[in-house]
């Protein structure tokens, strides 16, 4: 705690705490992008932009974009932000420019500065991010680079017909050479490095996801800048927060603890949640909660972006504790000129350079599930290293969360997959960290790591008892029974305690609601293909895939997302699943209350009330799912196909007769005691 408070006290006053600059370390920022089309280049470069102005020394900044699919379009619009750049870093620096992404920036204010001097200097800025935004989105249009800029760089040479997303060769252009004394901005300061680098890949040998882009980063990135801090960003989380770096190496660079730690961690925050978080996609429960506590255990996981490493410990150096390394400034690679270092770094990422090494392993982050950066944090922290979780009131970055409720459950179904993974891999936190992380922590990981198998028993939950509810059949105690207080208790202490810690966190009381519908839809509708999936890739039937989250959405869909309107439209296996269960309630909830009222069957009620209460709330929860089925109209609404066939299993699971034991309901311990009680009394 000692420690932690000597961080806080630095990073509180690290305008002092910065006046040694000469030992600065280098920092090398990585931004990696997989597909121009659902991750599109104004988007990558406007994160490229934001970190390329960090209030830092720029001879200590390196920045490299990982291209996965060596799109030629990609490369053309990095091109245009390298010239850009020379008049939005002096811009940034001049007016103390806050957020640094031009998109972000320009959006948030529309209108001039007030003050002459600035307001000229807004409106060239301004002017120039717009042709080079209008430049870069006629070339994405067209799906190819005018033919004008070709002659302009020696790199579109390395682009011709034959090169596809997972067919090209190694590429690496150092666009702006931070060691060349003619790099410098339009106010003649210098400029911070810039990198493109395309990995080579070809159809029959594996890529490793974005695991294997990082690790092609690391090796490139050690041949020309070396810096001992990495930091890495998604392609659409940009800064926010031009002191993020100072203040990362705040805790890093700690006299007392700094030494102990590999990484610090910001969380991941979307600016485009709606007020009350339809799809649930904040996950500002853990932000605010979680990761704080997992401080007290040995900090929190890597989540693989917004993270500042050690490079040594990416690497696979191990802890100790009698050993504290300092962050001293990195050379770089001052003798080679731009092209023997551009072709030292191609042969550092062909297919081949990682066979029968430990890459992968032992070395970067590590390969085989598709939640690479969990395993790798876990990895670090079991080599006696511990991390730390930062989260400053001004968000460091700020990201794109999914606008349909379909790209949230197979982002949901992809992460919980790969935490499964880990449990039954050799990575399993109680097994891989025996005897050297704490309990707290393995029980963290492991609360992670079963999220998808939580579905099986809400799965019990949403199908039989609406069935049992419909036949007569009661799961629960009665009312009566002191048996029925447990039950009461835990359900009405678990939402109110829900409830309270949403509105702490900064839900409103409608984002609470919204967040225990995305609760149960995840365990409806991902959770429990994460788990088949897993077995199957277990028994070698499947293998593991990585599906990049859709970033941009039509403008229909937007204007839902921004109405709260949910997003139905496609054909998905998911939400038939979805359609199906909220019919099977709402069929069996009318059924059981006919039963009761019209049927004169009002003794049942005690024995079925908490079945009538969950059959209730699962029928309240899904109101946007009916009305998508039955209300809705145009764009958006559950096809008619899946109404039908939700409608057609529904009314067969409603037919299914139910086995009755005894009277009218199944044997449960508190029903025999029940019996013993009144005997005792008679």
């Amino acid at each position: 705690m000692r420690g932690t408070l000597s961080v806080i006290k630095n990073c509180s006053s690290f305008p002092e705490f910065f006046r040694y600059q000469d030992k600065l370390p280098n920092v090398d920022i990585f931004v990696c992008t997989a597909d121009p089309v659902i991750e599109p280049p104004i988007m990558v470069i406007n994160t490229v932009l934001s970190v390329m102005a960090y209030q830092y020394p720029v001879e200590k900044l390196s920045v490299y974009l990982s291209d996965d699919s060596g799109s030629e379009l990609t490369f053309y619009a990095l091109l245009e932000a390298s010239r850009f750049a020379k008049a939005w870093l002096p811009f940034c620096k001049k007016f103390k420019v806050e957020p640094r992404s031009p998109a972000a920036y320009f959006e948030e204010t529309l209108a001039s500065p007030r003050e002459r001097a600035e307001a000229v200097d807004w409106l060239a800025t301004k002017s120039l991010y717009e042709e080079m935004e209008n430049r870069i989105d006629v070339a994405a249009k067209l799906g190819r680079v005018p033919a004008d800029q070709h002659k302009q760089h020696k790199g579109f040479s390395q682009w011709n017909s034959a090169i596809t997303p997972r067919d090209h060769q190694a590429i690496v252009e150092i666009l702006i050479d931070g060691r060349d004394e003619k790099s410098l901005d339009d106010e003649e300061f210098a400029l911070p490095t810039l990198v493109y680098m395309a990995r080579e890949k070809r159809p029959f040998h594996h890529h490793n996801f974005k695991a294997g882009a990082m690790n092609s980063l690391l090796r490139v990135s050690s041949e020309i800048s070396n810096g001992a801090i990495i930091l890495n960003v998604d392609c659409d989380m940009y800064s926010n927060n031009s002191e993020t770096v100072k203040d990362a190496l705040c805790f890093l660079m700690d006299e007392e603890k700094g030494h102990e730690f590999a990484y610090v961690q910001l969380p991941q925050i979307f600016r485009n949640i709606t007020k009350n978080d339809i799809y649930g996609n904040s996950l500002r429960l853990m932000t605010e909660v979680d990761f704080h506590g997992l401080d007290g255990v040995g900090g929190p996981l890597y989540t693989g972006s917004g993270c500042f490493h050690r490079r040594e410990c990416l690497m696979g150096k191990k802890y100790d504790a009698n050993s504290k390394a300092q962050l001293e400034p990195s050379r770089k690679n001052l003798e080679a000129n731009t092209s023997i270092l551009e072709e030292k770094a191609k042969h550092l990422i062909t297919c081949s350079y990682e066979s029968n090494t430990d890459w992968g392993k032992e070395m970067g982050l590590k390969y085989g599930s598709p939640v690479e950066d969990v395993i790798t944090g876990l990895s670090i922290q079991c080599r006696g290293w511990k991390s730390i979780y930062f989260n400053p009131s001004r968000i460091g970055f700020l990201g794109v969360a999914p606008v349909t409720l379909a790209q949230t459950l197979v982002q949901h179904k992809r992460w919980s997959e790969g935490d499964l993974q880990i449990f039954f891999s050799k990575y399993c936190p109680f097994i891989f960290g025996h005897g050297k992380i704490k309990l707290g922590l393995k029980m963290a990981y492991t609360m992670y790591c079963l999220w998808s198998p939580c579905s099986l028993p809400t799965l019990y939950y949403v199908v039989i008892l609406p069935m049992a509810l419909r036949h007569g059949i009661s799961l629960y105690p009665n009312i009566n029974s002191i048996w029925f207080m447990p039950f009461a208790y835990v359900i009405a202490a678990t939402k109110l305690y829900s409830l309270s810690e949403s509105l702490w966190a900064g839900y409103t009381l409608k984002g609470w609601w919204n967040e225990q519908r995305m609760w149960l839809f995840k365990r409806l509708a991902s959770y429990p293909f994460a788990v088949v999936d897993t077995f199957l890739k277990l028994l070698g039937v499947n293998k593991s895939a990585f599906v990049v989250t859709a970033k941009v959405a039509d403008k229909e869909v937007s204007k839902r997302y921004e109405q709260e309107i949910m997003e139905f439209g496609s054909h998905s296996l998911m939400f038939t699943i979805l359609a199906t269960i909220a019919m099977l309630n709402v069929i069996c909830l009318v059924s059981g209350v006919k039963r009761m009222v019209w049927e004169g069957e009002f003794g049942s009620l005690d024995s079925l009330l908490v079945q009538l209460v969950v059959c209730g709330t699962v029928v309240l929860v899904n109101i946007p799912v009916y009305e998508a089925m039955f209300l809705r109209s145009g764009g958006g609404r559950i096809p008619n196909s899946i109404t039908f066939t939700s409608i057609a299993l529904a009314i067969l699971a409603y037919v299914v007769p139910m086995r009755q034991t005894g009277s009218a309901s199944l044997v449960f311990p508190w029903h025999q005691t029940e019996k013993t009680h009144k005997a005792l009394l008679e």
